[in-house]
């Protein structure tokens, strides 16, 4: 019997939820590169993960795309859009498209922020995307930009991310920095998902490709985010911060913590369940907080 094709994983933007799947690729046995912008950052993933690692950003493109990607089977891109376009695919399109003959699998990290405003009803990965504000706008332009790389062999999917959460950010990191707000806005809900899934979701569609399909990642319970932190604070066993109208907080918001309030919707993960077969570990947001409370405490 022939040895399994040894596998390459190239990431680009090794960030939170990139590094989470690279790990598990890596306890595997598969070679992990993948690049960040900082020399300090790519020593330290090196030296800890046993990474190959590269330095990319817009203005600094790899030095050697060729020979950064030569060998690899499996891409994925966390990078995402700035206010000039995807870098990745502006850097570097035509080397991933001459990558194509390796490639097995490739994921773009996208956002459910594509889908818009729903007044709180429920979105699946059939629904228009109807961005509210800029941010959302580059998500959906950046989708199509990877996209186009299917017609040139390049397996492409979609994953499109509700609120990422896990060990050191989490309700718990606000409630202990003294940061945390019960922000109420009638039926606003938010959808979630564990960094950990995010990894299962990422394996499950390379077990199963279909090139250019979208995948919504998200638990099975869209909350109130004041529902979240009363949970964790009732874990932690603290008193949760008063609610307070999200009129009245609006004012001293961020722009970017505006623009999350301004998309009201419940985010379907039928296909992910149905159609990659996953299973999460945590399908709503007290499984996942308990689990990180419990690894937390076992350290």
């Amino acid at each position: 019997m022939r040895p399994p094709a040894p596998r390459k994983l190239f990431v680009f933007g090794l960030g939170y939820s990139a590094l989470i799947f690279a790990r598990r690729a890596r306890a595997k046995g598969w070679r992990v590169a993948g690049t960040t912008r900082s020399t300090d950052k790519a020593r330290a993933l090196t030296e800890v993960h046993g990474f190959e690692m590269h330095l990319f950003g817009r203005d600094q493109p790899l030095a050697a795309p060729a020979a950064a990607l030569a060998g690899t089977t499996h891409l994925l891109s966390s990078v995402p859009p700035d206010r000039d376009g995807d870098a990745v695919l502006d850097r570097h399109a035509a080397d991933i498209a001459a990558a194509a003959g390796h490639l097995r699998w490739a994921g773009y990290l996208s956002t459910t922020g594509v889908y818009g405003d729903r007044d709180g009803d429920w979105v699946d990965e059939g629904a228009g995307l109807h961005p509210s504000g800029p941010r959302g706008a580059a998500r959906v332009a950046a989708e199509r930009g990877w996209l186009d790389l299917v017609r040139v062999g390049v397996p492409v999917h979609l994953f499109r991310l509700a609120g990422i959460y896990g060990p050191g950010r989490s309700a718990f990191d606000t409630l202990r920095a003294g940061s945390a707000r019960r922000i109420v806005k009638p039926r606003q809900v938010f959808s979630r998902i564990h960094v950990e899934d995010i990894a299962r979701v990422l394996e499950a569609s390379i077990a199963r490709p279909d090139p250019g399909a979208a995948y919504n990642v998200c638990d099975d319970e869209p909350a109130p985010p004041q529902d979240v932190t009363a949970f964790a604070a009732g874990l932690l066993g603290v008193d949760p911060p008063p609610e307070i109208a999200y009129e009245q907080a609006a004012a001293s918001m961020s722009e970017m913590a505006r623009s999350f309030y301004r998309d009201n919707k419940r985010v379907s993960n039928l296909r992910i369940r149905d159609v990659l077969g996953v299973r999460l570990a945590y399908p709503d947001y007290r499984a996942g907080l308990r689990a990180i409370l419990a690894g937390e405490r076992a350290d």
